[in-house]
C-alpha cells in the first residue's frame, strides 16, 4: 500500500474511534450537549423580542449566526486538541512513527469535523421547532447552508491547527478565548452587525466569523432579511472570496508550521511541559 494512502487510512480510522468515544464518555458527552442546550435557551428567551421595526425577531436572526460562529468555533476545538496531545506527549509519538503526522493530522480533522456536525445537529434540530421564521422549505436553503458550512470548515481547521502548534501548554492556549470572544461580540452573532459602530464593522469583516455568520443566515432566513445587512445583501460572492482567503492561507501555512513544531519536540521538551505542570498542581 502507498504510505501516505496507509497514513489517510490509519487517520481515518483513529479519527472515527476518537469520535465514537467523545459521546460514550461521561464528560464529553456532557460538553457536547452543554453549549447547545445554552444556546437553545438563549434562543428560547429571544424568540419573540423584535428588531426594531424590520419585523424580524431576535431569535430568528440569531440562530443561524450561532450555527456560523459555532463552525468558526472549530479552529478553538482543533488548537485544544493539538496543545493538549503536544503537552501529554501524544504528538511525539505519531512524529516517531513512518507518515505518524500525516495519519495524525487526518485523524484531529476526521475527529474535530464529526464532533462539530453533531453539535451544530444537536443545536439546529430542536431550534428549528424553538425558532419561527425561518426559511427552511426549499432545497435551496439547505444547499447554500452545506456550501457554508464546508467552506468554513476548510477556513476554520488549518487556522486552529497553526494556533494549536503557537501555544505549548493547555493553559497558554486558554488566552486564545479572550479575543476568539471579542471577535464574536462584534461580529453580529447575537445582534445584526449594522447596529455596532462602522469601524467595528471592518474590524468584523476581516475575520470568518461575521462571513459565516452571514452565509448561514442567507441559508435560513427568508430573502428580505437582507435589509438588515451591510449593503442590504446576503453578499455571496464576497462570503466566498473572504473565506477562500482564510483557507488558501490556512493549508498553506499550516504543513510548513505543523512540520517546523514537530521538528522541536523531544522527549526532554515533554518532559519538561508536564513537570512544570505537575509544579502548577502542586
Amino acid at each position: 500500500m502507498n504510505p501516505t494512502a496507509g497514513a489517510i487510512r490509519a487517520g481515518w480510522t483513529r479519527g472515527l474511534i476518537e469520535l465514537r468515544q467523545s459521546f460514550t464518555n461521561g464528560g464529553d458527552l456532557f460538553s457536547h450537549l452543554l453549549w447547545p442546550a445554552l444556546m437553545l435557551t438563549v434562543m428560547f428567551f429571544m424568540r419573540d423580542t423584535a428588531f426594531g421595526s424590520s419585523g424580524l425577531l431576535l431569535g430568528t436572526l440569531a440562530l443561524p449566526s450561532i450555527l456560523g460562529a459555532n463552525v468558526a468555533m472549530g479552529m478553538v476545538s482543533m488548537s485544544q486538541q493539538l496543545t493538549a496531545e503536544r503537552e501529554d506527549g501524544t504528538l511525539l509519538r505519531a512524529k516517531a512513527t513512518p507518515n505518524g503526522m500525516q495519519g495524525y493530522l487526518v485523524g484531529k480533522v476526521v475527529t474535530v469535523s464529526g464532533m462539530l456536525l453533531a453539535d451544530l445537529a444537536i443545536f439546529l434540530i430542536p431550534g428549528l421547532f424553538i425558532i419561527d421564521g425561518l426559511a427552511v422549505g426549499s432545497l435551496g436553503s439547505w444547499l447554500t447552508l452545506a456550501w457554508v458550512l464546508v467552506l468554513g470548515m476548510v477556513a476554520a481547521l488549518p487556522i486552529g491547527a497553526i494556533l494549536g502548534s503557537v501555544f505549548t501548554t493547555t493553559r497558554s492556549q486558554g488566552l486564545l478565548q479572550l479575543p476568539i470572544l471579542g471577535m464574536v461580540a462584534i461580529s453580529g452573532i447575537f445582534y445584526p452587525i449594522a447596529s455596532i459602530p462602522e469601524w467595528l464593522q471592518w474590524i468584523a469583516q476581516i475575520f470568518p466569523f461575521y462571513w459565516l455568520g452571514l452565509g448561514m443566515r442567507s441559508a435560513l432566513l427568508p430573502d428580505g432579511a437582507a435589509g438588515i445587512e451591510i449593503g442590504e445583501s446576503w453578499r455571496h460572492l464576497e462570503t466566498i472570496g473572504v473565506l477562500g482567503a482564510w483557507a488558501v492561507l490556512g493549508l498553506v501555512l499550516a504543513p510548513i508550521v505543523l512540520r517546523r513544531m514537530a521538528r522541536r519536540e523531544s522527549g526532554s521538551s515533554v518532559a519538561e511541559r508536564r513537570e512544570t505542570a505537575l509544579q502548577r498542581v502542586g
